[in-house]
């Protein structure tokens, strides 16, 4: 009964927040979601919540993705899959080195960390949100080519960023020092079976939707496509992640090709999740919001901000040399500083932030109280302050 009622209370605050709809440009849904969360933590009906990295991984997640990536546009994918790709791989391990390296720097001054440490804070706090991005920067701006690059660099880092976090985290608890030929291999083989088994989830879904036109069959098969290539992809020792997005992707190239069965199909798959797409939104906030609470010790709080500056500046630079670096990049963009500018705010800390964190909670051998703190203090500085500074930020690019 206990779980029940904190689950009704969820969902009403959920409806409620939605129901009166604080105007987004200036103060987004989620970051409301996220400060009620850790206002309801101090409730005893709450007291005892914990919530496990499993929980979000494998529920909240696949569901998130699926709905951003079969969602996304096919001619936008085609237009800009170099430079999503790219930043994706090689600018966030260019982002991670970037910023171990500051924030090995920066806390040597107060509570030093070491390097593997500092690696793995730096892992955590990279990956971008695709829920934050496609809930608040589409809605926030009229440049559309940049929120299509940050929402499609977003759901593709991920798969990244879980390699990477994976490979710190065992030297952590190993001792072990860095290897970039055992990085590398991990980095191929984790993400090419993910991609293999989204391709293959991918084929089978845009091919089955024409068996029949029963709309009850064609949602049940594409809950089966978003948590069956995420799990099976996981359970294999691939990238879930990038299963999933690569079996939605390949969904809205389906859709692409203006097909009837196909335009029905998507009328099915929006009445379904238009539904459950805002239901894990509020509920991932609302939890994370909760959980995050108990880690918040004030103490920290500017070595958190500091640690937030140093992201933006890492991203800021590896972004500004990785575009500047090809020339047909850059020239896509009239006020290139203005769209460097957008787009490294736009890197806004989230979800996979919380369900790395939560992972490096639930190791055995990390048991760094202040770490833990830090780091979600850093992300709750990054999702609020990042959240309200795109609508200012996009409306000085549009002036220019």
């Amino acid at each position: 009964m206990h779980l029940y009622l904190q689950l009704i209370v969820l969902l009403f605050v959920s409806i409620t927040v939605y129901t009166f709809d604080v105007k987004k440009k200036y103060f987004p849904v989620p970051v409301v979601l996220l400060l009620t969360g850790i206002g309801l933590s101090f409730l005893p009906l709450f007291s005892d919540l914990s919530i496990s990295k499993n929980i979000l991984y494998a529920i909240f997640i696949p569901g998130l993705l699926f709905v951003s990536s079969y969602q996304f546009s096919a001619k936008a994918f085609k237009k800009n899959a170099s430079i999503m790709i790219t930043l994706s791989t090689v600018g966030m391990v260019g982002t991670v080195l970037l910023l171990g390296a500051g924030i090995f720097w920066i806390t040597s001054y107060f509570h030093p960390l070491s390097w593997s440490l500092s690696f793995l804070l730096a892992a955590i706090l990279v990956p971008t949100d695709p829920v934050s991005v496609v809930s608040i920067l589409k809605n926030n701006t009229e440049a559309d080519e940049i929120a299509d690059i940050v929402e499609g660099e977003s759901m593709l880092n991920d798969g990244t960023s879980i390699v990477m976090f994976t490979v710190f985290l065992s030297m952590v608890e190993t001792g072990n020092a860095f290897s970039i030929i055992n990085f590398l291999q991990s980095f191929v083989f984790v993400s090419l079976g993910g991609i293999i088994v989204g391709l293959f989830f991918g084929w089978v879904l845009s091919h089955a939707i024409h068996i029949t036109s029963h709309r009850e069959y064609q949602i049940m098969l594409s809950i089966l496509i978003a948590y069956g290539s995420f799990l099976t992809a996981e359970e294999l020792g691939f990238s879930g992640v990038l299963a999933t997005v690569v079996s939605g992707i390949m969904l809205s190239f389906a859709f692409s090709k203006k097909d009837e069965k196909e335009e029905e199909f998507r009328v099915a798959l929006g009445g379904f999740w238009n539904v459950i797409d805002p239901i894990l939104m509020s509920f991932l906030f609302l939890l994370i919001g909760i959980q995050s609470a108990a880690y918040l010790y004030f103490n920290y709080w500017y070595l958190a901000f500091l640690i937030f500056v140093l992201s933006i500046l890492a991203r800021f630079i590896v972004l500004g040399s990785t575009i500047y670096l090809v020339p047909q990049w850059k020239k896509r963009f009239e006020n290139f500083s203005s769209v460097l500018l957008v787009l490294s705010w736009a890197g806004i800390k989230g979800s996979m932030s919380v369900v790395l964190l939560l992972w490096t909670i639930d190791s055995a051998l990390v048991k760094d109280p202040i770490l833990i703190s830090i780091a979600f203090s850093s992300i709750l500085i990054s999702f609020i302050l990042q959240s309200l500074g795109i609508y200012p930020l996009t409306n000085i690019l549009k002036r220019k």
